[in-house]
């Protein structure tokens, strides 16, 4: 999977926008960001993931997902997008679309609007 592919599937998202982070790509939802792509062109920061999901999701996806020095203290994890099938990431951004998005589009997406 490539940001490309992230993008493609998250900007069918009410609310959600092509930006910037940190002069990477990123992916906001009403200003707040919901995922951008790391320097290396290959991992993402994902956000709203507490500190105890994260250790689970590491110890079960090593390649997958991970964490550096910089990010321990953050409610992020990294993504390898190379190692991560679109049905392991897709759902993890979904639910945190969810948590950003106005609770009336959410309920219209899921209404099939």
């Amino acid at each position: 999977m490539t940001f490309d592919d992230v993008r493609a599937f998250a900007l069918t998202w009410p609310e959600v926008t092509d930006s910037t982070s940190y002069g990477t790509p990123a992916l906001k939802v009403r200003t707040k960001l919901l995922v951008r792509l790391k320097e290396d062109d290959d991992s993402v920061v994902l956000t709203g993931i507490e500190p105890d999901e994260r250790a689970v999701m590491m110890e079960a996806r090593p390649r997958v997902f991970y964490i550096t020095e910089h990010y321990r203290d953050w409610p992020n994890v990294l993504v390898r997008l190379s190692a991560c099938p679109r049905g392991v990431l897709e759902p993890l951004l979904r639910r945190r679309w969810k948590e950003l998005a106005s609770k009336a589009a959410v309920k219209a997406f899921e209404r099939g609007i």
